[in-house]
């Protein structure tokens, strides 16, 4: 079923739960199915938004409101979004949320110690050594979603995971 509008579905958690491995996978699987999609995943668009940043709660609230704008450009346009961003507070996801009516909050539950454990950007690290001081689940909190319409284990393989929010795309009437 197509409205003319895209939809958007946002990926979070702690940094280094999976969201960007789910990402991956899922854009796959809608590029099989046709599915036009784009990624707009925090770490990039940081370089370009915030060459210089410092995870300031004003700057975390300027560039999470500029991510969501951005979504709500492309899914204007009928083409779909997958945001691959922590976004830390449930005020940031609220937002996109208002401003993007397709919108499917998934959940990525992971435990601290799970992350902490694979942490493939050092981000852990650098918050145990005092390099990093904002590090989500760490010195800053992270508020997870209330209702997400999905939550997926960090535990789960991949693949899994990703069928998963295809299957409540389908059910959605979103693909």
């Amino acid at each position: 079923m197509s409205t003319g509008r895209g939809f958007a579905v946002w990926l979070t958690g702690l940094p280094a739960c999976g969201k960007s491995s789910i990402t991956r996978e899922l854009a796959a699987r809608l590029g099989e199915l046709r599915v036009p999609v784009v990624v707009l995943e925090s770490d990039r668009l940081r370089k370009i938004l915030t060459p210089d940043a410092t995870y300031s709660p004003e700057e975390r609230d300027r560039f999470y409101r500029t991510l969501a704008m951005l979504g709500e450009l492309i899914t204007q346009n009928g083409v779909n979004v997958i945001f691959d961003a922590t976004a830390n507070r449930l005020a940031y996801r609220a937002y996109a949320r208002t401003l993007i009516p397709r919108f499917v909050e998934t959940y990525v539950r992971c435990p601290l110690e799970v992350c902490v454990k694979r942490d493939p950007k050092g981000i852990y690290e650098r918050a145990r050594s005092g390099a990093a001081g904002t590090v989500p689940g760490v010195q800053s909190a992270y508020e997870p979603p209330r209702v997400p319409e999905i939550t997926l284990d960090c535990e789960e393989r991949v693949e899994t995971s990703a069928g998963v929010i295809v299957e409540k795309l389908r059910r959605l009437s979103y693909i």
